[in-house]
């Protein structure tokens, strides 16, 4: 009788599924549509795209030889997927949602997550993880290990995904589940091949930050599961193609409220009040999901686009700052229920988590001026947060004049920061330095529940590019001081600033770990070369 492999050992099986499931186009006008993403980065180009239907056909697409760029709805802020030659493998027609069972669904990569919601809200479940821009995919998110805006509460993609299906450079596939495959005590895994050939892996010993959400190159920690080691792996190291993911069975109860801030301090003191609430006993808890923030020049963006007015939400003309918080009720609160519960906000007799908030917005002097979203008014609750998401539309229209007046090379260039909370103020701080002494127009919004903030430069003169980008390298250094990160959701992708903050990070030392591991995976770099570390360095 054969003994059992030991835990860090995983096996592939060979790809399942018709191989000539596919269709491939190299038409230039069809070809146009997949040559940028969200970054808004010029100069993409690709010989072709393919829309494999099944694991076989995966398989054969990267065995052509050829180098392979994986995309979804391409909203990356990275430039990760914006092909450099590329062949384009679109995962648009792997978009099998289901089974659907309490507590988990199983879904293709391909899977719109707005598809994802609406199916598993006819089950009465929901993905808590949900990223804010719901036209991503599933294989998006777990390639990014991505953050929505109530991670606060319900933590990144990462803790939400249960098992993988993952086609691997050699054709070879890895069907793991969390639990059945964790690190060696030695700190590395060994994967058999089809033909029985093994290749080890070393997991890298760089110490990851503490925070609360981190999309910094690879997963690393001692015991880790072998699961982890492709979340957020920016399709570096396989090819998922579908992933059993845990959901919510009860959706909250949703109370949302803008809440327009005298200060930026004010914002910024608003904001550690609600996680000191959201950490309290049971006297003084408010069951908070998220805090979201737009600093004054955010919320100029939003006026001089009319923003406020199209999406009926006011703000008073002498608001400097504004935050966005939601809070969980339970499940069965009405809006009737809940209007009565801010009513009774200073009743004595009355004590609910509404009347606990309602107080605690009265001490900042934020209350008369909070505009709510009941649970139940979901339009209301719309507006609001398309208010949050006008900002960075009014940034990318900025961009995209930019580019065509100034410097078609002209980027977005936005920073993705993480510090523990208690290091925030700081943070901002700095930043503000940093870009004004490089007098850089620019626009700061975040999630403060996280720590986690946004700079973004508007950029005004054809050289703003360069200052941009020496200010985004001081300013994601400063952040690796305060103990934090500076690559927390969007990934690294091929921004060179964003690849040299990998290396301020975690040393050379770390990333010639990671290139090491990416070599056992995928020996002839195909798989997304330039994406995590720079083109031909691996």
């Amino acid at each position: 009788m054969a003994s059992a492999s030991p835990s860090w050992v995983a096996r592939c099986r060979p790809p399942r599924g018709d191989a000539a499931d596919v269709v491939t186009t190299s038409d230039p006008e069809r070809l146009a549509s997949y040559l940028s993403d969200a970054a808004r980065v010029s100069g993409g180009h690709s010989p072709a795209v393919s829309f494999p239907a099944s694991e076989a056909a995966v398989a054969a697409l990267l065995a052509a030889n050829a180098p392979v760029l994986v995309v979804g709805a391409q909203s990356s802020l990275t430039g990760g997927a914006t092909p450099r030659g590329e062949h384009l493998l679109s995962t648009a027609r792997l978009t099998a949602i289901g089974p659907v069972a309490p507590g988990s669904v199983t879904v293709a990569s391909g899977a719109v997550l707005a598809d994802l919601a609406r199916t598993l809200a006819a089950h009465g479940q929901w993905y808590p993880p949900m990223p804010t821009y719901d036209g991503a995919t599933v294989g998006g998110s777990i390639a990014t290990n991505a953050a929505g805006a109530a991670t606060f509460k319900y933590g990144a993609t990462r803790a939400w995904v249960r098992a993988l299906t993952v086609v691997l450079a050699d054709g070879g596939v890895l069907e793991i589940a969390r639990g059945e495959v964790t690190a060696s005590p030695a700190g590395h895994f060994e994967i058999v091949a089809v033909d029985g050939a093994s290749r080890r892996l070393d997991v890298p010993a760089y110490r990851m930050p503490a925070v609360r959400k981190l999309a910094a190159g690879y997963y690393a920690a001692p015991g880790m599961d072998l699961v982890d080691m492709f979340v957020g792996a920016e399709g570096t190291l396989g090819v998922v193609t579908s992933a059993t993911l845990a959901v919510g069975d009860e959706v909250p109860a949703w109370f949302v409220a803008l809440v327009p801030c005298r200060s930026e301090a004010a914002a910024l003191a608003l904001a550690d009040d609600l996680r000191r609430a959201a950490a309290a006993t049971a006297a003084a808890f408010v069951d908070v999901a998220a805090v979201e923030w737009l600093d004054a020049r955010s919320l100029g963006l939003v006026r001089t686009d009319a923003a406020t007015a199209r999406l009926a939400s006011p703000l008073p003309p002498d608001a400097a700052s504004a935050v966005l918080l939601q809070v969980a009720l339970p499940p069965e609160l009405d809006a009737g229920t809940a209007a009565a519960h801010v009513a009774r906000a200073h009743d004595p007799t009355s004590d609910t988590m509404l009347g606990r908030l309602c107080r605690l917005l009265e001490r900042h002097g934020a209350l008369a001026d909070a505009v709510p979203a009941l649970p139940g008014d979901d339009a209301g609750r719309e507006r609001l947060f398309a208010l949050r998401e006008a900002v960075p539309q009014a940034v990318n229209r900025l961009v995209g004049q930019a580019q065509r007046a100034l410097d078609p090379t002209l980027a977005k260039s936005g920073g993705d920061l993480i510090v523990p909370a208690e290091r925030l103020a700081e943070l901002v701080e700095r930043a503000r330095a940093e870009l004004a002494a490089r007098d850089l127009d620019h626009a700061i919004w975040g999630h403060l529940s996280d720590g986690n903030l946004h700079p973004n430069v508007l950029p005004r003169r054809a050289g703003d590019g360069a200052r941009a980008a020496a200010a985004q390298l001081a300013i994601g250094r400063a952040a690796i001081a305060l103990g934090g990160s500076p690559l927390s959701e969007h990934g690294v992708g091929r921004h060179p600033v964003k690849q040299t903050l990998l290396r301020a990070l975690y040393g050379d030392a770390g990333v010639a770990a990671m290139r090491r591991l990416k070599r056992a995976l995928d020996p002839r770099g195909i798989l997304a070369p330039g994406v995590i570390f720079p083109s031909g360095s691996v």
